[in-house]
């Protein structure tokens, strides 16, 4: 008898990456759910012995849903799928009774190893893509394409995240990435977490491929900037260039864990410049629209990283020129297949 199987994801891309790496051969009837209130409905009805979880999504997220799993002794096992590697994330979940926890993208190895050790499999040991599941491609529609963009900023999100976390010794809250296609000049617009009256300092990187180029721009509120000095340990001093170091110190740990975490997942090699400072104490109008305006049309990925117990925030632009949509899509697409037949 198949072994209901649930994959609990808010992105459509991820859910058929998580299928396709299920074990081939593994006797499951698997169900779907995009957040976690969904995923408690479709336990209760018998749907969901085994639950593949993520942890950032809308309505309930992970950790929400792990919590009413708990309060109501719900009988399913959870193995955490996310983006968000963060040692606190992975302690606080198994504190609260998942089995274990896979980062994202999924290494098939490592997740019949896991589903071995905890004897819910017990087929071969190498892990092979589910052949029921290989005509299973994705669509060329732009909700299809913005879906798998933003999936694939989260695991750059959380790879950054696990740095950061790491660098200030906190825990960095990881929002769902926002994902717009826009016109350069209405870049401003999308910035909904920065208070557009408050002064900014920014930092910017270019990046480029054969076929895929952008611009990483991270803002900070200046009235953040003294907390990140003192998180960093760095030099106290009120001094401009104190300050400024701060800022590139945690720019280059974001933005280079990032660009290196979406290479990987298209499987190409970015060249990407030196940190450049756009500017200090600026309206965030001023340094948005002078920056991305050679471009005409772009994609966009925002990311509000927040540390919540030093009320710290800032914002992470990933911009890609609409033109080189199509060529970094492709290579999502391209790069998942390898995966699965690796």
């Amino acid at each position: 008898m198949p072994i209901p199987v649930l994959i609990c994801d808010d992105s459509a891309f991820a859910r058929k990456a998580m299928t396709r790496s299920l074990p081939d051969g593994w006797d499951v009837d698997v169900s779907y759910a995009g957040n976690g209130e969904e995923a408690i409905s479709q336990i209760e009805a018998g749907k969901g012995d085994i639950l593949f979880l993520d942890l950032n999504m809308p309505v309930m997220d992970g950790y929400q849903t792990m919590e009413v799993i708990r309060r109501r002794d719900l009988p399913t096992m959870v193995i955490v799928v996310s983006g968000d590697v963060q040692e606190e994330a992975r302690e606080r979940m198994l504190s609260m009774g998942a089995l274990d926890f896979i980062r994202k993208p999924i290494d098939n190895a490592k997740l019949v190893s896991i589903l071995s050790k905890y004897g819910i499999y017990d087929g071969a040991s190498t892990a092979r893509k589910r052949a029921s599941d290989t005509n299973a491609n994705t669509g060329n529609s732009i909700e299809e394409k913005l879906d798998a963009f933003r999936e694939t900023a989260n695991v750059a999100m959380g790879r950054a995240g696990e740095n950061l976390a790491r660098l200030l010794n906190k825990f960095i809250n990881l929002p769902i990435p926002n994902i717009s296609i826009v016109h350069s000049n209405e870049l401003s617009m999308m910035l909904t977490h920065i208070d557009t009256e408050q002064q900014v300092s920014a930092v910017s990187k270019g990046f480029v491929s054969p076929t895929i180029k952008g611009e990483a721009l991270i803002i900070f509120n200046d009235a953040n900037i003294a907390s990140i000095q003192q998180l960093l340990g760095s030099d106290k001093s009120d001094s401009e260039g104190a300050a400024i170091e701060a800022l590139m110190d945690v720019s280059n740990i974001i933005i280079g864990a990032c660009l290196n975490a979406l290479a990987s997942q298209m499987n190409v090699r970015f060249t990407h410049n030196s940190p450049i400072l756009l500017g200090v104490h600026c309206p965030v109008n001023d340094i948005v629209d002078g920056s991305i305006t050679r471009w005409e049309k772009v994609l966009v990925i925002e990311i509000a990283y927040t540390v919540a117990s030093e009320n710290i925030n800032f914002e992470l632009l990933l911009v890609i020129p609409d033109r080189d949509i199509d060529a970094a899509f492709a290579r999502l697409i391209e790069s998942q297949r390898e995966g699965m037949l690796r």
